[in-house]
């Protein structure tokens, strides 16, 4: 089957370290943590206090009233995000097929704000039910993938995709093959996520799965360090344009970066936890290289899941390990969780982001908070502690694992002008 190169032309980051790409990028590579005390509720009796919230970020500097009242926060991240990154592709749009242009759009957890603070409303109402005639779009997980192509006018394939925090790597991973297979010419793909709400802060306090160290929030999500105790949940969103190698040639579009092969398996494991060795994940990795054509040995930057829970950071480690052998001793690997925490369904996305500007910039973001690594750890594992360190990559390797035992790697290659 004859497939088709695709690129990376656009660019959008909402984060807890940066309300739009520049910003996040200079962030990320200085080694700033976006977590800090809860302020959208009273997380006074919570397990939790603390997570990483958006910075100086009102919803009226991007929509008006009218618009912040008929959608979740979930949907206006996605909008705000989805609109750098087009803008940032210079697309005109008048001058494309827009019926080939679409929209993959990931959420782990929809509208549970508006779940929520609904759901309480009645109840304290006496039962009485008045809720919103918005209310079931805006709780719905696609409602964003439509919300961005009804504004834009994208009429191409157009859906979400749900796989718990692989979600928007399952996104850019569709998208990735929608154009290969000649199906769209143009996609935006990313993730979106709102879940800092006393539901979601409670609901993984009860897993055990939420950092507890309420006395150092900025220091709290520390991959792979022997005091981890739990991931910080993060909110916000990231978009890209992904687009058919000879379309944006033609436009003179400025290409990032190419993708060149994407994972997804499952892990057949459990309904929480990863596969202690990482079986799953062995496979995603190995699937998304070998889409690429190229051996282990090419890959030099992996964007660790690690999400700082004393078993999954582990179960990562054991599958790199058992990935890439020796070649493991040459590879750069960071977790950038530790500096925009967990972002879940739009986690694949921002670390997507994290991984093409590398390529990009010939900068590896760092792995902060990491002062003792577990003894389980090699020490010849490069885990990039502190500081950003600068390094000519030609191939980066991008890990999403989710929930349910889902799996969702994407391999990016350097872009180098032909």
């Amino acid at each position: 089957m004859n497939t088709r190169r695709v690129v990376i032309t656009g660019l959008g980051a909402l984060s807890p370290i940066g309300n739009d790409l520049k910003t996040f990028w200079k962030n990320l590579i200085s080694g700033t943590s976006g977590a800090g005390p809860i302020t959208k509720f009273d997380a006074s009796k919570f397990k939790t206090q603390f997570a990483c919230e958006l910075k100086e970020f009102d919803f009226l500097d991007y929509f008006d009233r009218k618009d912040i009242r008929k959608n979740d926060p979930f949907t206006l991240y996605a909008l705000i995000s989805a609109d750098e990154a087009i803008s940032d592709s210079q697309l005109a749009l008048d001058k494309t097929d827009l019926d080939r242009f679409g929209v993959i759009w990931a959420s782990g957890n929809g509208g549970i704000h508006t779940f929520e603070n609904d759901v309480l409303e009645f109840s304290e109402g006496e039962g009485t039910p008045r809720f919103s005639p918005f209310f079931i779009p805006k709780i719905l997980i696609d409602t964003p993938s439509g919300a961005i192509s009804i504004k834009h006018g994208l009429k191409g394939v157009n859906y979400c995709t749900v796989s718990a925090c692989a979600s928007s790597n399952t996104a850019i991973v569709d998208a990735f093959n929608y154009i290969k297979w000649n199906k769209a010419d143009v996609m935006v793909a990313g993730g979106s996520e709102a879940p800092i709400t006393r539901a979601g802060i409670g609901g993984f306090n009860a897993l055990r799965a939420l950092s507890t160290q309420n006395d150092s929030p900025g220091t709290a999500s520390r991959p792979f360090d022997t005091g981890r105790d739990g991931f910080v949940m993060g909110e916000g969103a990231a978009a890209l344009i992904l687009e058919e190698y000879t379309h944006a040639k033609q436009r003179g579009a400025t290409i990032y970066a190419e993708i060149v092969g994407g994972g997804m398996t499952a892990d057949a494991y459990h309904t929480t936890a990863t596969h202690p060795e990482g079986e799953g994940a062995i496979r995603g990795m190995r699937a998304a290289i070998e889409e690429a054509g190229v051996d282990v040995s090419a890959v030099d930057y992996i964007n660790m899941h690690a999400t700082s829970t004393p078993v999954g950071d582990l179960s990562e480690i054991n599958a790199i390990q058992r990935m890439f052998g020796d070649h493991l001793r040459t590879i750069s690997i960071s977790a950038t969780k530790s500096m925009t925490g967990h972002l879940m369904g739009a986690a694949g996305a921002i670390e997507a982001i994290a991984s093409v500007k590398a390529l990009q910039e010939g900068i590896i973001p760092p792995t902060i908070n990491t002062t003792t690594p577990s003894p389980e750890i090699p020490e010849f594992i490069d885990l990039t502690l502190e500081k950003s360190v600068k390094k000519n990559i030609e191939y980066a390797l991008s890990n999403t694992f989710g929930f349910g035992g889902h799996n969702a790697t994407a391999l990016f290659k350097a872009y180098r002008d032909e």
